[in-house]
């Protein structure tokens, strides 16, 4: 008999701690699926010609079966996600998986299996971001003016950053590396642990560490695929994926401590902000988040403690 085909795909490559979760996540299925289950892991599908904007379509047709991507790219079909691009509401991881481990978790579950072909199988730590450029040091808005960046596909967050006095272009991280080195972009936001894997660092002197968002990607599976696995490679998958969540999330908490001597070793000149200056950057989009707490419904921000 055939083996169940089990496609696991991402887009960060092979030295992200995303590929390290989905390789235990591959390991643990096999230990008692090994001779029944063929687990293929495709570390970035940048590398066959797809945007890593294209996994989850690529999980919805069944071109695979598994995939972890921003939670940015289903808030068109689940608003409720766009409560992760708002600046400043994510103040600390331990809170928030509490919340997202709970009923936050099942609230955003239930809305995606409604709305989309989606499965969450598990809530992964992107970490807090931050703005890395090419021109001068960051410590106020007004250093940010007129500077061209590259930010997530979000127009919320692109609101974000034209409040703090950046020209911001939604693009696909891929496109973004391909013109890195050109006039295009002088700056963009990441966790330091993809500034240093994607080697922006080479180009981007200067990251100050503004913390404005905080990235929350999802394992996600194809659901009408899962339910029609035998029952007990539902639960191998379900127990693979606690497993490989607690791991992630684990390496996650830290990649900044591992990130700062090397990039600190670059050249790369890392700015701390003091209070004062995180709060002016904070009273910029003070508005924007209270506006969305109305269109968002007060729920979401209860859960999460904001």
């Amino acid at each position: 008999m055939a083996k169940i085909r089990l496609r696991f795909g991402g887009y960060q490559g092979p030295d992200s701690i995303h590929t390290a979760a989905a390789k235990t996540f591959g390991a643990k299925v096999l230990e008692t699926h090994n001779s029944t289950v063929n687990f293929e892991l495709e570390q970035s599908v940048q590398d066959i010609g797809f945007k890593a904007g294209d996994l989850p379509k690529m999980v919805a047709s069944g071109e695979l079966e598994l995939c972890y991507i921003s939670s940015i790219r289903l808030a068109e079909a689940v608003p409720e996600f766009s409560i992760f691009e708002l600046p400043y509401v994510i103040k600390d991881r331990v809170s928030l998986f509490r919340a997202l481990d709970g009923e936050l978790g099942g609230l955003l579950s239930a809305r995606l299996e409604a709305e989309t072909p989606l499965k969450i199988l598990g809530f992964w730590d992107n970490g807090f971001r931050h703005i890395s450029n090419s021109v001068r040091p960051i410590r106020t808005p007004e250093d940010c003016q007129g500077m061209a960046i590259r930010t997530q596909m979000s127009a919320l967050q692109g609101e974000t950053f034209r409040a703090f006095g950046f020209n911001p272009t939604g693009t696909d991280i891929n496109d973004f590396l391909d013109t890195i080195e050109t006039d295009r972009f002088q700056a963009q936001d990441n966790p330091l642990t993809s500034i240093y894997i994607f080697c922006m660092h080479k180009h981007h002197r200067y990251i100050t560490m503004s913390g404005h968002f905080f990235g929350l990607s999802l394992l996600l599976c194809n659901r009408e695929v899962f339910e029609n696995w035998p029952p007990e490679l539902q639960e191998s998958v379900l127990a693979a994926a606690k497993t490989a969540t607690a791991y992630q999330r684990q390496l996650a908490s830290e990649q900044d401590e591992i990130v700062l001597p090397k990039l600190r070793a670059n050249g790369n000149e890392v700015i701390f902000l003091e209070p004062e200056e995180r709060d002016a950057f904070e009273q910029k989009v003070a508005s924007l988040r209270e506006n969305y707490r109305q269109t968002l419904g007060p729920k979401l921000f209860e859960l999460l403690g904001v």
